[in-house]
């Protein structure tokens, strides 16, 4: 199959699942509207920009903003590249930015791992580029299983961590 019509069959895929399974993953707690309303933007543009599998879970977040541990919301994305792992994260990040996602204020990201802080709306959102899935949580297997991999191309994970916008901290 054409690189195009697998992109078009795992779009197609990845869009035409029930939103509740989306959100509601088999085996897993149902997530309410408070976890998982920072996450969808950001599965959307994952799964329409980036054409990737997404789902959607609730998590609490160890934010160094408040030392607190916050309710908020996780994407776990697989698709692929033929440009490698690299430039496609680079890719990524314009591509936020071009679709109106802003850095945050104080965004303590780590860009040595491509990892780039982003705020849409009143939410931020961590984006995490890596070569393989690294947690090994069913989410990663289970958006792997969705995300073909074309013959030249390379499979590559996304991680988001969302949670309610906040201030900069104070200097």
């Amino acid at each position: 199959m054409a690189f195009g019509a697998t992109r078009g069959l795992l779009f197609g895929l990845t869009l035409n699942v029930a939103p509740g399974d989306m959100l509601h993953p088999p085996g897993r707690r149902s997530l309410s509207a408070a976890d998982s309303t920072h996450c969808v933007a950001a599965a959307r543009f994952l799964r329409v920009e980036q054409h990737m599998s997404a789902l959607i879970d609730a998590d609490t977040i160890d934010d160094w903003r408040t030392a607190r541990r916050i309710a908020g919301c996780r994407v776990t994305a697989a698709g692929a590249t033929a440009i490698g792992v690299a430039r496609e994260a680079v890719r990524l990040f314009e591509q936020l930015r071009a679709a109106g996602w802003h850095r945050t204020p104080d965004p303590r990201d780590a860009p040595h791992e491509a990892s780039l802080r982003f705020r849409w709306r009143r939410t931020d959102c961590l984006f995490n580029v890596s070569d393989e899935a690294r947690l090994g949580t069913d989410a990663e297997f289970r958006v792997n299983e969705l995300a073909a991999t074309p013959t030249g191309n390379t499979r590559y994970q996304v991680l988001t961590l969302c949670l309610p916008a906040m201030a900069a901290t104070p200097d």
